[in-house]
């Protein structure tokens, strides 16, 4: 596993709560990607296209925090308990596999795993005990 990191989910206001923990806790964004960059966006409401789909703040210090905004269109609430995910950074497809069937075990499966649009190996599930968490790998340049 190469890291676990934290991914936040807002209502519409990631890019100022972004900003916000970048003046506080300095870096830059090193991916920032808007819900209408992605394919089938066209099919969205217009008011959401705009929206964050995925932004990365990495700090100063090499901390890394990602977020997103949940969409109305899609029933998505924010509320205590789904705010945050843990996202696991993993070597591998197979360490994926390995970890996700674990987590998932007696939890419940989100997302199920497979190949993105984004160049990822992704899957998300909530464990047992309620975390909520993202595994990803992403596969080298050129794959």
């Amino acid at each position: 596993m190469q890291a676990i990191t934290t991914y936040f989910n807002f209502l519409g206001n990631t890019e100022e709560a972004m900003n916000f923990y970048k003046s506080v806790f300095g870096g830059e964004f090193t991916s920032f990607t808007r819900f209408k960059d992605a394919p089938g966006s066209e099919n969205m409401p217009p008011h959401e296209r705009d929206k964050i789909m995925n932004i990365i703040l990495t700090t100063k210090s090499g901390a890394i925090l990602m977020a997103t905004d949940f969409l109305e269109s899609m029933e998505q609430k924010v509320m205590l308990g789904n705010n945050i995910h843990l996202v696991i950074h993993a070597d591998s497809e197979e360490e994926v596999d390995t970890l996700f069937k674990a987590l998932s075990a007696g939890g419940k499966i989100e997302m199920p795993v497979n190949k993105t649009f984004w160049g990822a190996y992704f899957g998300m599930c909530e464990d047992r005990f309620g975390i909520k968490w993202m595994l990803s790998y992403t596969y080298p340049a050129g794959n």
